[in-house]
């Protein structure tokens, strides 16, 4: 199947709406088309083409917007790459990619060591582009890594069928109008993020793109506003609330919430300041929300994360896994056949996480995938921190839980068997090889690893302990 390129019929349809907002200027579709050209010019010029792998590192600004645009026009699969992460941790995601080239923020670039990379300021010269007409919309659109229980990351596949479909979910759920728009505070190198992109190019929206999330100028925007919708995790909601003052502009009609567990407290003080809450659950894999609680239902179906979003389902397997089945589920994870034929059970796609469903269908999480710590928005999988700091010579047996934090949600720590006295040494090992948000807040030297009798780990005996350390 194939659709008309998006961008480019967007401009025929409503050209002359707003498309962006960086730093309180506003630039229309017609306005980023031609901006967007010159940028694929440039990428031609440089010779990537179409179904090249091009790894993307950049921010929320003008620049790394109109570079994803460009990326499309041409055809090229964009491999977002988290600009958090260690020079080590880029290299393993570039290589594994296959990707070509590689497009750098100037402020970035030294992370990067291939040969094939190219700083923004670089993409000078101009060559003219051929654009692709159409999106065919089994090819792939992009790529973004997420941490794997294996400890090596793994690249989700999300094709332009995967974003329409997520896009067209969630006006259905939303109820979107020409007159919306979209406020990103959160990373577009996440799908949270490039979701928004998508979804302004797909509805004739404008997005509201801001650098990073400073709580006092997003409470501004919301309150005095053109804003409808904002994207945010626990924890920038939870900074929202700390300076709330004064009620939300009319406008605002909802505060899509994904990223983790949230409190009661929380949803409580929603609830009091008439805040528009819509809770969500999502993932990479399925290239956004596929499940939400609307705000009518909020109040009685308490910790519920919803129902499936049409035309997804969601049932429980025999032993308590969430299964997802639908349009936006990925193709797969890049260049890793046992990793995908492993995800998928008779055409259902296995989460990981443990829940249930009601008697009128609103599902439940219990559990999060296997040893999931979500801090601050960001995923961290125990298992890609122990293979790194287990290659530290002063660590014979390491293992890290979650543990919970006022300002993150949760955290990492790491539990080792090993030389006591190299703590300082083995967490600047970490600093080096991890990215920040990785690193363990903490490290607990014990004797012995508790382990069952198949020998894994007991990380729920390991939270005990750190409960009565504390």
């Amino acid at each position: 199947m194939e659709l008309t390129n998006w961008l480019e019929k967007r401009v025929r349809l409503s050209g002359e709406k707003t498309a962006l907002v960086f730093q309180n200027k506003s630039e229309t579709f017609n306005e980023v088309y031609q901006v967007v050209r010159q940028y694929a010019d440039r990428l031609y010029a440089i010779g990537i083409r179409k179904e090249d792998y091009v790894a993307l590192i950049g921010k929320n600004d003008r620049a790394t917007f109109m570079l994803i645009h460009a990326l499309q026009q041409l055809g090229a699969v964009t491999v977002f790459l988290n600009n958090r992460l260690t020079a080590r941790e880029l290299a393993y995601q570039i290589k594994q990619s296959d990707s070509k080239y590689v497009l750098a923020a100037d402020e970035f670039a030294e992370k990067i060591t291939v040969p094939f990379l190219y700083r923004f300021s670089e993409l000078q010269a101009e060559q003219a582009a051929e654009l692709v007409a159409v999106f065919e919309m089994e090819r792939p659109a992009s790529i973004m890594y997420t941490s794997g229980t294996t400890g090596n990351p793994k690249g989700v596949i999300q094709t332009y069928q995967n974003h329409f479909w997520s896009a067209m979910a969630s006006a259905l759920n939303l109820g979107i109008s020409d007159s919306d728009s979209w406020l990103c505070t959160v990373p577009i190198f996440h799908i949270s993020g490039l979701s928004i992109l998508m979804r302004s190019v797909i509805y004739g929206i404008p997005v509201y793109l801001e650098e990073k999330f400073d709580e006092r100028r997003i409470n501004e925007l919301l309150v005095h506003g053109e804003i409808t919708t904002i994207s945010v995790v626990t924890t920038m909601l939870q900074r929202l609330l700390a300076i709330r003052s004064e009620a939300y502009s009319s406008r605002l009609r909802t505060v899509l919430l994904g990223g983790g567990a949230v409190s009661d407290t929380l949803l409580e003080a929603c609830a009091k300041y008439d805040i528009p809450l819509i809770q969500s659950y999502g993932m990479t894999e399925t290239a956004s929300q596929i499940v939400t609680l609307s705000k009518e239902d909020a109040a009685r179906k308490r910790g519920s994360s919803g129902k499936a979003l049409f035309p997804s389902e969601v049932k429980i397997a025999a032993d308590g896994e969430i299964l997802l089945k639908g349009p936006s589920i990925m193709a797969g994870y890049l260049n890793n056949r046992a990793a995908t034929e492993a995800a998928f059970t008779d055409g259902w796609f296995k989460t990981g996480d443990i829940g249930f469903l009601d008697e009128e269908g609103f599902l439940y999480i219990q559990e999060r995938r296997s040893d999931l710590i979500i801090s601050g928005g960001e995923n961290i999988y125990p298992t890609e921190i122990e293979h790194i700091l287990s290659a530290h010579p002063s660590i014979h047996e390491i293992a890290v839980v979650g543990k919970p934090d006022e300002q993150w949600g949760h955290v990492p720590v790491a539990f080792i068997v090993g030389d006591e006295t190299a703590e300082a040494a083995i967490k600047q090992f970490a600093e080096t090889e991890l990215a920040s948000y990785k690193v363990p807040k903490a490290f607990y030297f014990i004797k012995t690893m508790p382990r069952t009798a198949s020998n894994k780990v007991q990380r729920h005996r390991l939270i005990e302990s750190m409960h009565k350390k504390s």
